[in-house]
């Protein structure tokens, strides 16, 4: 078959949870192909309807959050097809979308397991060829978000008015701009007044207790001049019993 295939129809959604509409790409496309893999197509279909027309940033955080194991597969999918156009058609992932994306039937290997009786039942192991085509946002679309994107100055001024300071702030800047004022009225040769030493209760700081030391042309008594004033004593004391 040549030629794009009936379900590579570029649709795009406007709303996650919008209708598909079909819209005309902005020119550059790319795809990824997995071939071969080891899951069903009808398995993989219910993956990619979920991602069918979504930008390409908001379809990599629908497959990050599915509990379906085709997910994983599918996810590698959209981003080797992300690549292919970042790198073949230089266009920046913000301004892709998911045109299209199916699954193909592959083919299926055929097992066999024994019944009852002598009987024996097949197993259909089923394979398909998952594609997903990833193309540029209409300039229309694009237009629309840059606009969304870029606050105009009337939002601009809502914003600063409803994030406005507090009271607190309020007063505190205006306290502050009062002595701004203050400072600049006053004289230039004025001087501040000096600041008063805290008055220290006696009773509550007890006072420091002060250690008195010797004078320094004091010398020691050595042991020769305490036995001269021990003998002096006794003779002393001899005297007195004498004159008695």
């Amino acid at each position: 078959m040549t030629g794009p295939k009936l379900n590579e129809q570029p649709v795009l959604r406007t709303s996650p949870t919008g209708p598909a509409r079909a819209v005309e790409p902005g020119g550059t496309s790319a795809r990824a192909v997995a071939r071969y893999v080891r899951v069903s197509a009808y398995k993989v279909r219910e993956v990619l309807d979920l991602i069918r027309g979504q930008d390409a940033e908001r379809a990599q955080e629908t497959l990050q959050f599915c509990e379906r194991d085709a997910a994983a597969v599918v996810g590698k999918v959209l981003r080797s097809a992300i690549a292919n156009a970042e790198h073949n058609g230089e266009v920046p992932a913000e301004e892709l979308f998911v045109s299209a994306c199916y699954a193909d039937e592959g083919p299926t290997l055929k097992r066999w397991r024994p019944r009852a009786r002598g009987r024996a039942t097949r197993i259909r192991k089923r394979t398909c060829h998952v594609t997903v085509v990833v193309s540029r946002l209409p300039e229309t679309e694009l237009r629309k978000r840059r606009a969304a994107r870029v606050p105009g100055a009337a939002d601009r001024r809502r914003r600063v008015s409803r994030s406005g300071p507090s009271p607190e702030r309020e007063r505190r800047v205006q306290a502050s701009r009062r002595r701004d004022q203050d400072q600049e009225a006053a004289p230039v040769g004025a001087t501040a007044a000096p600041e008063l030493e805290p008055e220290i209760d006696p009773v509550a700081a007890p006072e420091p207790e002060t250690e008195v030391a010797a004078p320094a042309d004091a010398a020691p008594a050595d042991a020769d001049t305490a036995g001269a004033t021990e003998t002096t004593d006794d003779a002393t004391s001899n005297d007195d019993e004498r004159a008695e």
